[in-house]
């Protein structure tokens, strides 16, 4: 029988209800596809940073550009007793300015930066690591909900985010199934906190991506507003 994950996982316990500040724009679905990256990358800002062995949804391995105290740190900020909001930044921010600028310009409170290097994982062994996030954690209630973006930096569009919202029973409903394409430059918002996801990386590089944790608020709105792909009709 294939995986799926069962009410024991530990997913199952992270809040869904709560009284924060959410997005209008991801009240419909918990995901908004934005425009592709307005800005050229270098590559030595994805590839000259300094990476620790970190395993979130496959493969992995993590570079902070911000954390909870500026050190290189992949854990939660709840380690650190902090929301994941108030980041700040760490040494590998120098080397990947344009990633730093563009995080910064967005204008809103943000938490963990990180530049995520995944190896390739089909569906059959992505879906082994599907997941919510506990992004909230310590977030006090009538604050903004925190929500995470990402940036493709490497070109990989038979790839793909794949997203599901949570069902009655707590698990992942497939009837619910989204699939973002993973091409250079695609950018989304996802409420990983209310979405289980995780990636199929069907390719033979590692897939490399920003993933940013914002706080939800007006702000976060606007720019979500003007950046997000114009709807048909």
């Amino acid at each position: 029988m294939a995986f799926w994950p069962t009410p024991e996982h530990w997913s199952v316990s992270i809040p869904l209800d709560t009284d924060h500040w959410r997005v209008p724009a991801l009240a419909e679905s918990g995901v908004v596809e934005l425009s592709p990256m307005p800005v050229e990358v270098p590559e030595v800002e994805w590839m000259g940073l300094e990476y620790m062995d970190w395993k979130s949804g496959g493969d992995t391995n993590f570079a902070p550009l911000a954390s909870a105290d500026g050190e290189l740190d992949c854990r939660g900020f709840w380690d650190k007793g902090k929301t994941d909001k108030d980041a700040l930044w760490t040494s590998n921010a120098e080397i990947a300015p344009t990633l730093r600028d563009y995080v910064s310009a967005v204008g809103a409170n943000f938490g963990r930066v990180r530049v995520i290097k995944l190896e390739p994982q089909d569906h059959e062994t992505a879906i082994r690591s599907i997941h919510r996030d506990d992004n909230n954690r310590f977030n006090p209630e009538g604050e903004g909900w925190v929500v995470r973006t990402w940036v493709e930096l490497t070109d990989n569009p038979d790839s793909y985010m794949l997203l599901m919202d949570t069902g009655a029973d707590g698990l992942p409903d497939p009837t619910t199934e989204r699939r973002v394409s993973l091409q250079r430059g695609a950018r989304f918002v996802v409420d990983t906190q209310r979405l289980w996801h995780v990636v199929v990386h069907n390719g033979d590089e590692p897939r490399y991506a920003l993933i940013t944790s914002f706080e939800s608020s007006p702000t976060l709105a606007e720019w979500i507003d003007t950046e997000r792909v114009p709807i048909a009709g």
